[in-house]
């Protein structure tokens, strides 16, 4: 079985910046605490909030890594005290409080989960991140339920694609909205009854013709939120998980009395390590069955080297991208 060396390759954030900030440099392997594993990463996933913390937007919590990447794929090489499971050789993925964009990581051994049959490592790494948010926001926070309209916004992107697949796996009716007719063509591909080109079309003008939503989730924010409000059902809710357009607006509330509507939210990284692992025990008995079953997989977008991290970031940023972007590390 081979061991971590005493030093590992990782990409860090040298100032907050664009992506040209991030760079290779070498840093100690780390060793696992209590209740941890190391990982030695395979596949390490891409996401927004790494893009927040290369700009300085989004600060690791207390004690994480300042490296970024909050999900990898690989091989357990140790494990700390108090850990019976995983074991070392075993194949995981796992959410990580950051450190992923390294060739080891040190993560809860409750956040790992194993590495779904028939799937690739590279598929695995695309897991923990958006399914730990969708699962959590969409069914836990948010409660859709079978028959239910649900409206997903930024459908073509990682969050996106797995939201329509599991709301549509549970029994809900989907909406989503995209920017492109081939966007729009990849979420119905994926199981959405209508989708909505935000060019072409006001989706709130669509919900109220399919008489309301019962639940939005939302990255969008800004402009979006009363839109999202103007949009929902009698008694429907709002899951916001993300600003992208900024967080700050001004809203006439008075329909969330009238229409009993609920506003609520969340975001992972901050979360205590015991409600991360509550989402994974969940995520294993009601999700990795139907991944293992092959009704429900990652959709993946584009693959780039661990030294080419910042291609990756810049590739996120045009929003070109459909699903998941993977850096390669073993």
């Amino acid at each position: 079985m081979e061991r971590p060396t005493m030093m590992m390759q990782a990409v860090e954030i040298t100032r907050p910046g664009g992506p040209d900030v991030l760079v290779v440099t070498q840093r100690p392997t780390p060793e696992p605490a209590h209740d941890q594993v190391v990982i030695k990463v395979a596949y390490a996933g891409v996401n927004r909030p790494d893009a927040l913390q290369r700009a300085g937007l989004y600060s690791p919590p207390a004690g994480a890594s300042d490296l970024p990447g909050l999900e990898a794929s690989g091989e357990v090489v140790a494990v700390g005290a108090g850990v019976t499971t995983p074991r070392v050789g075993d194949q995981v993925c796992a959410l990580l409080p950051g450190g992923g964009y390294a060739q080891y990581v040190a993560t809860a051994a409750a956040h790992c989960l194993p590495v779904p049959h028939g799937l690739t490592l590279k598929q695995a790494a695309c897991l923990p991140e958006t399914f730990f948010t969708v699962w959590s926001n969409v069914f836990m926070r948010g409660h859709l339920q079978a028959g239910e309209r649900f409206l997903v916004h930024g459908g073509s992107s990682g969050i996106g694609t797995t939201a329509i697949q599991l709301a549509r796996a549970f029994g809900a009716r989907v909406f989503a909205t995209a920017g492109s007719d081939d966007k729009c063509a990849a979420c119905a591909a994926l199981g959405a009854e209508a989708t909505i080109n935000y060019r072409d079309a006001d989706f709130v003008d669509v919900m109220k013709a399919a008489r309301g939503a019962d639940l939005i989730l939302d990255m969008v924010g800004g402009s979006y939120i009363q839109r999202n409000l103007n949009a929902l059902a009698d008694d429907g809710r709002l899951v916001q998980i993300a600003f992208l357009q900024g967080p700050k607006v001004e809203l006439n509330l008075i329909q969330i009395m009238t229409r009993r509507l609920t506003m609520t939210g969340s975001t992972l990284r901050p979360q205590s390590d015991l409600a991360k692992a509550r989402i994974a025990d969940q995520l294993r008995h009601h999700v990795w069955p139907l991944i293992n079953a092959g009704k429900i997989a990652p959709v993946m977008d584009q693959e780039f080297a661990l030294a080419d991290a910042a291609a990756a970031h810049a590739r996120m940023e045009t929003s070109a991208h459909i699903g998941k972007i993977v850096l390669r590390v073993g």
